[in-house]
């Protein structure tokens, strides 16, 4: 037993060294990063563990990977990027949040995940995501947006390109103003005029 879990060490040291070189590589300009291929399966996660990423609902996600020593910008940049042995790192949806910038203090929300037990018995139980589809009023209606959008503001981080799962992609990522058509559930209450005399 001991021997294997020191081995798992030295493996994580090893895989640790080649993303920093990997990483130094790509910041001085050689080789390019690889763009995962839109809808190649092997480079995104499921929405059910997406959702195991976060306390609660709303909540923001764990850092899924282990402390590479560098700014998450440099990977997690405008269009994202494969980082091999570890899977496409995706853009970051906060792209458009007001006050945020390249140089934002992503650690000041999400955490490296030490450990999976229970720090402090408590009987805190926050919601589960709510992973469904937004409704539609009809049809041929555009669907609502099923999940709260501030600190979501950039759509297409998770609807387009190469980190997009099949069933949320959309099908025209040029229509960039997507609140034109596409509104957040603000009620569940149906709206209707006042009674008339």
């Amino acid at each position: 037993m001991r021997g294997s879990g020191r081995a798992r060490i030295v493996e994580g040291r090893i895989r640790s060294g080649w993303l920093l070189l990997a990483a130094f590589l790509v910041a001085c300009g050689s080789p390019e990063p690889r763009v995962a291929v839109p809808g190649s399966a092997g480079s995104k996660t499921s929405a059910v563990v997406r959702a195991d990423r976060r306390a609660y609902d709303g909540a923001p996600p764990v850092i899924a990977h282990e402390d590479f020593g560098m700014d998450c910008n440099s990977c997690h940049n405008e269009a994202g990027m494969e980082v091999e042995g570890i899977g496409f790192a995706p853009p970051s949806p906060h792209e458009a949040t007001t006050g945020m910038s390249a140089i934002s203090r992503c650690r000041q929300c999400h955490v490296f995940q030490a450990t999976a037990e229970l720090f402090v018995a408590n009987e805190f139980q926050g919601l589960t995501q709510d992973l469904r589809h937004g409704r539609r009023l009809n049809p041929l209606a555009p669907p609502t947006i099923p999940h709260k959008t501030f600190m979501r503001e950039n759509c297409l981080a998770c609807h387009s390109g190469p980190a997009a799962r099949e069933p949320i992609r959309t099908d025209h990522p040029e229509r960039v103003r997507c609140r034109q058509c596409h509104v957040p559930v603000e009620t569940g209450r149906l709206f209707a005029s006042p009674a008339g005399p």
